[in-house]
């Protein structure tokens, strides 16, 4: 008799356990539902990167968030080592030499370099540095920035591009950061918002 009464009170003890996890797994799915729902409501754009000899060179994917942009780079078939990444002023990409995307993006007029006492450009990214296998996955914030709205808009009427240099960018330089030739150029577009259901 004893043996069945323990068994008992283990079996409501794990129901009564059972129903405690059941109440935050649900708050952690109301949760993770309001932030998906959040982010699928986020303004984004994107700009496939090509090389110079019209090779696709990956995609960078942009979100906006309130306090400025999450900037995600996906490079493929890059030479392997140090390359300045910036955007530029201009949404347009002519092959050979990208001198159509024009100068780093600066709506506010600052030096280029983090270690200019003028700068940054809201352009100046930090150096990328890629391994041998020519692939890299990496992850910006661009703050003060926005997609479409405001002075600090990338798509305002001449658009932006994301550039990828030959050389590191020195971070002070002006007005290019002495980051050598352009040889990966991807022009900013934003990404059609799915339709209502």
């Amino acid at each position: 008799m004893q043996t069945r009464t323990l068994f008992t009170a283990a079996s409501a003890m794990a129901i009564a356990a059972g129903m405690a996890l059941a109440g935050p797994a649900s708050a952690q799915e109301q949760e993770a539902a309001t932030e998906a729902e959040a982010a699928s409501n986020q303004v984004t754009a994107s700009a496939d990167l090509m090389t110079s000899e019209g090779e696709a060179a990956g995609t960078v994917a942009i979100v906006e968030t309130p306090h400025g942009l999450l900037v995600q780079l996906d490079a493929e078939g890059l030479p392997a080592g140090g390359h300045g990444f910036h955007i530029h002023e201009t949404g347009q990409c002519d092959a050979p030499d990208f001198q159509s995307a024009g100068g780093h993006f600066a709506p506010e007029g600052n030096q280029h370099g983090v270690l200019s006492e003028g700068g940054p450009h809201a352009g100046d990214l930090p150096n990328i540095y890629v391994p041998e296998s020519g692939a890299l996955r990496a992850d910006f914030f661009v703050p003060n920035v926005t997609i479409a709205d405001g002075d600090d808009a990338l798509l305002d009427d001449d658009g932006a591009a994301f550039m990828i240099h030959s050389s590191i960018d020195d971070y002070e330089t002006d007005p290019a950061g002495d980051a050598g030739e352009r040889i990966a150029c991807g022009v900013v577009a934003a990404v059609a918002e799915p339709a209502a259901q």
